[in-house]
């Protein structure tokens, strides 16, 4: 049986990635293994279930892990990566005028979601997202790897609001909310930028204002549809 070491309690999400991780890229693992059980990893882990299931949740997003619904979890093959880059390339055939109703929808839902967090994160649901401000804009990611990270803070803060059927919207809507990023993003990404917005969201959070976690979570928002609006504007002029 797959062994993995137990992770500290304060770690949790972030370090338990880093693990499974460190597993798979280390080559204790191939493509198509199949991993131990949510129950099992958890008591390897030392962590609850549901850290172990928002790992695999990441991970699963970054196409290094496969969880086949009634097989169990197995190591991804890549081509998870793939399908992602597929899935972005048909969500950027919209136009930016288009992915600007997406982001309207997903302000109204991302607002609610900053202001639930203000009122239930604790300190290790803090650290979390702290853990994934730093990650998402550390020099070494590629784009497509960052707006990935991007992507898992906004899914851990709607995980934060406790109502599963938000989170389940998130999801779906993912491959859009990832082509507004795609087109918004400056090139290179603006590190220090990226972290600054993240961190406000962060910081408005920790200090328990509801209000002001929602103002700092619109104004994110807001500045993304303002661009989308501004990438339409200038390619009109261009076909003009």
């Amino acid at each position: 049986m797959l062994k993995i070491k137990p992770v500290r309690r304060q770690s949790l999400v972030d370090t338990v990635v880093q693990r499974i991780r460190e597993v798979i890229e280390q080559g204790h693992l191939q493509a198509g293994d199949r991993l131990p059980t949510e129950a099992e990893l958890s008591q390897q882990l030392g962590v609850s279930r549901t850290v172990v299931r928002e790992a695999v949740s990441q991970l699963e997003s970054l196409g290094l892990l496969s969880v086949q619904r009634g097989r169990g979890m197995f190591v991804g093959d890549g081509s998870s990566l793939v399908s992602c880059v597929k899935m972005l390339r048909g969500a950027l055939a919209l136009s930016p005028k288009e992915l600007v109703q997406f982001t309207e929808f997903r302000k109204a839902i991302e607002c609610y979601a900053a202001r639930r967090a203000a009122e239930r994160a604790t300190s290790e649901d803090l650290a979390e997202l702290d853990a994934l401000c730093d990650e998402m804009d550390r020099p070494g990611h590629g784009d497509l790897e960052a707006m990935q990270l991007d992507f898992q803070f906004h899914r851990r803060l709607m995980a934060l609001t406790g109502n599963q059927l938000m989170c389940n919207v998130l999801e779906v809507v993912q491959e859009f909310v990832l082509a507004a990023m795609v087109q918004t993003t400056p090139k290179p990404r603006d590190r220090e930028q990226s972290h600054r917005r993240h961190q406000g969201i962060v910081q408005a959070i920790r200090a328990g204002d509801p209000d002001a976690a929602e103002k700092v979570m619109q104004a994110h928002m807001e500045h993304t549809i303002r661009m989308l609006e501004e990438i339409d504007r200038q390619r009109k002029q261009a076909g003009a």
